[in-house]
């Protein structure tokens, strides 16, 4: 969720608001950089479902918001004024806006669809009765923390969490002279625009204002060419694609004639014979292609006693291949795969992944086909590594056995580990990988309590540097970051996300989410509870208590500074802002010392604040502000 679009909400200005003159006018606004501007539209493409005119409704009319904002920051800018001058104006600029997403083959009723033109028209009837900068100077006095704040640079972390932290301290100053609460999201949309279009001084349309107040995704930009260039390039382009379709003719013609003389052997060149007596596709990966035989001997037959772990998606056993190599067999029972195309396919993708991080996947396994290619009772196995210490839940919270307490060094090169397993999943390889089920049960340990991360059924490619949506959200509850379960929003943030609450886990010995917990009536989860006491200034409760000792030895053993700087680290990667979250390379860096740990910017109600469990009829999706209360039908769907 970005800033704008989840906080600065338009709010639909009352009847009373002045309305000067319906006739036709000129809009005021120029929208020539919604050209230059790379954003994801993937939200607001037809949507196949009849029910929906675009993909995603909500995130496309989120985007949408944060991108017209743009042209009236700098509207603010250039005029001194918050809003347009009456309902024609605003209604001429909304359809010149709804031109420009023409050109980019975007729906033609979007405008129409997420927005009303009064809500963009200036009233004092709005925050403070402000409606110019002149007033915002006369209540606010000429300089504010904003303006010192949200001056330089927006795109480094820093500076971005001190812009919020000011904006929102102004925020409050202004919502207490208003003296209406109902102008909440009046005084936020206000203190946006004036950040992004006086304020800074790179202006609106810089990456550091379109990245942090307006917290619009900008995707990586593709080089102009000119149009003699682009010319040649696709005739040359044509004629090579020519070329190419024959050759690869050729090569087809020649490859099925050759598969056909060879019909009769098993496995060969990325395909084995199936029980219909055609060939059937196997990974074309190093990793082995085991037989179903081969994985029933190992395991004995998959017998109870090899159990060693079971989770939504599948079970495991341990075995032990004819070589003598132990190893950790995956039986999937449910998973996202379509079709057995698709599941090699991401084979194909999990066993180049190579990193000491990582655990590796050595083979795998597709048996019950026959006549039919795609059977649903088609099982599937994966093999990995066997890792002989289990996985981190074991030792944060044993149950049956009596395992001693994880260390300091213990947990911390645990969590560096993690944090250097998912940099090389978003950064080492292109195009980067969100793990999607970052947890204690997934991050196993070997001989030398080393971490490892496992378990990448649920693993997703990004897509050209966009973020990922999708329709069925996977993963832990109490782990999954906001934006992913309740939009499908999936980003390298999401990692980020489920990185911090494992953290905090670590770090305090206490689970991210215990329903069973008497403190609560609600139950316990962690970001909301060390957050309160960060909040107080106390983030060394936050550690588990054996963690902690008494005398110089174990000071020296055990530095308080230290374990404390992964807490906020910690809590700073779970805040539910997903701009306000370091990537997991800052995040490294700063559990290193190599930068340091900015301020911890404000939050919103905890998730377990009796709104979000209440009747259903508000809903709070302020990322930022605490008290941000919407109904549930002004959502922006």
């Amino acid at each position: 969720m970005n800033l704008l679009a989840t906080v600065a909400v338009f709010t639909i200005f009352s009847s009373s608001s002045s309305v000067l003159s319906q006739t036709p006018t000129n809009c005021p606004m120029d929208y020539n950089y919604l050209l230059r501007l790379s954003f994801p539209t993937a939200d607001c493409r037809h949507s196949t479902d009849s029910t929906k005119p675009v993909t995603n409704s909500t995130g496309c009319c989120q985007t949408l918001l944060s991108v017209f904002g743009m042209s009236l920051a700098q509207h603010l800018k250039s005029t001194s004024n918050f809003n347009l001058p009456n309902l024609a104006t605003s209604s001429a600029c909304l359809a010149d806006f709804q031109t420009k997403l023409n050109s980019l083959s975007l729906p033609s009723n979007l405008t129409s669809f997420c927005f009303d033109p009064i809500q963009f028209v200036i009233s004092s009837n709005t925050c403070a009765a402000i409606r110019t900068v002149q007033d915002w100077r006369q209540k606010l006095g000429e300089t504010t923390l904003l303006d010192s704040a949200c001056r330089n640079d927006l795109t480094d972390l820093t500076a971005c969490a001190n812009c919020v932290d000011a904006g929102l301290k102004i925020h409050r100053q202004l919502i207490s002279i208003d003296g209406n609460t109902s102008h909440y999201n009046d005084c936020f949309y206000f203190v946006v625009l004036y950040a992004a279009g006086v304020v800074n001084r790179f202006g609106p349309e810089s990456d550091g204002a379109v990245s942090c107040p307006f917290g619009i995704n900008i995707l990586p930009k593709s080089r102009k060419k000119s149009s003699s260039i682009l010319i040649f390039g696709l005739i040359g382009g044509l004629v090579g694609v020519v070329v190419i379709t024959c050759f690869v003719g050729s090569w087809f013609w020649w490859d099925r004639k050759r598969k056909r003389g060879k019909i009769d052997q098993l496995g060969v060149d990325g395909f084995e014979l199936g029980g219909s007596g055609r060939l059937r596709r196997r990974p074309n990966t190093g990793s082995i292609w085991f037989k179903i035989q081969d994985l029933e001997k190992a395991t004995d037959n998959f017998s109870p006693k090899n159990l060693i772990g079971r989770g939504g998606f599948g079970v495991v056993y341990k075995g032990v291949l004819p070589d003598g190599s132990v190893v950790a067999v995956k039986k999937i029972i449910e998973s996202e795969f379509e079709g057995n195309d698709e599941f090699c396919n991401e084979v194909e993708i999990i066993s180049n992944l190579r990193h000491r991080n990582l655990v590796s996947l050595k083979g795998c396994c597709i048996h019950g086909e026959d006549e039919e290619y795609e059977r649903r009772d088609v099982q599937r196995y994966l093999v990995y590594e066997y890792m002989s210490n289990g996985n981190l839940d074991d030792h944060l919270f044993p149950s049956m056995s009596r395992k001693p307490p994880l260390t300091w060094p213990q947990r911390k090169n645990i969590i560096l580990d993690v944090a250097k397993g998912l940099a090389y999943l978003h950064y080492g390889v292109k195009p980067a990988i969100y793990h999607r089920d970052i947890k204690a049960t997934n991050i196993l340990l070997d001989a030398n309590m080393r971490a490892r991360v496992a378990d990448f059924g649920l693993a997703k490619q990004s897509r050209d540097g966009q973020s990922h949506l999708t329709t069925r959200v996977a993963g832990t509850h109490g782990y999954l970051a906001p934006e992913y379960a309740l939009y499908g929003q999936l980003t390298e943030k999401s990692d980020v996300y489920s990185f911090g609450v494992v953290v905090l886990e670590i770090m305090s010995g206490r689970r991210a989410l215990d329903l069973s917990c008497t403190d609560s009536p609600r139950g316990f989860l962690i970001t909301d509870w060390a957050w309160s006491l960060i909040k107080d200034g106390d983030a060394g409760r936050v550690l588990d208590p054996c963690l902690l000792g008494h005398g110089a030895s174990n000071e020296a053993m055990n530095p308080k500074g230290i374990m404390e700087r992964f807490v906020l680290v910690g809590i700073l990667c779970a805040h539910v802002m997903v701009v306000l979250r370091p990537t997991i390379m800052d995040a490294l860096k700063m559990l290193e010392g190599d930068i340091e740990v900015p301020p911890i910017p404000d939050r919103p109600t905890p998730l377990g604040h009796p709104t979000f469990t209440g009747d259903g009829s508000t809903f709070s999706i302020s990322p930022l502000l605490s008290g941000l209360q919407l109904q549930a039908n002004d959502m922006l769907r």
